[in-house]
């Protein structure tokens, strides 16, 4: 059986760090997927969607196939793998749910889905590897070895600003503004 286990970062370096230490461990870069905010992608010569990962720090696996994808809600992101491709499909086939749905679909719970998509809006990367129950405990370690951000704090900050859940309508997250 598998299982999908997704954290989140403050920093794309935490993600890519957390990335290639799930490769070294034998998970196929078929599994994982990394959604987030890299600032050096904005500095690339990359257009529409092209690989920029090489240009970014990724020099094998999955982070070389890493892309720019342009999220309702939350805007440009680099974006690899299953759920990338997930959320692309969703966005140019103009299907209800973006980020949100393609998480949901991948298996995760709606309000937690919320939050992820929350915390890319917000600068954060995302890391989600589909997981066979023989590797759930070693993909787990190594991404809660990365520092991952305490969901439940987050959360509550982000309440505390009158976030309830994603909107893909909202204008671009700004730090510092809050009512969102």
């Amino acid at each position: 059986m598998t299982r999908t286990i997704t954290r989140s970062y403050d920093t794309y370096d935490q993600a890519a760090a957390a990335v290639e230490k799930l490769e070294q461990a034998g998970i196929s870069s078929s599994d994982i997927s990394v959604v987030g905010r890299d600032e050096r992608a904005k500095d690339s010569n990359a257009a529409e969607g092209a690989g920029i990962g090489a240009g970014i720090g990724g020099a094998a696996g999955l982070l070389a196939g890493v892309g720019l994808l342009a999220i309702p809600g939350i805007g440009p992101v680099v974006a690899a793998g299953w759920l990338a491709s997930t959320a692309a499909g969703a966005i140019a086939g103009a299907a209800a749910g973006g980020l949100v749905g393609s998480f949901t679909s991948a298996g995760v719970d709606e309000e937690e889905a919320h939050y992820y998509a929350e915390t890319v809006r917000r600068g954060g990367t995302v890391v989600s590897v589909r997981a066979a129950a023989e590797h759930a405990a070693t993909v787990e370690a190594i991404l809660d070895g990365a520092t991952p951000i305490d969901r439940e704090s987050r959360l509550a900050e982000y309440r505390r600003e009158g976030w309830t859940r994603f909107d893909e309508t909202a204008d671009p997250y700004v730090r510092g503004q809050t009512g969102i």
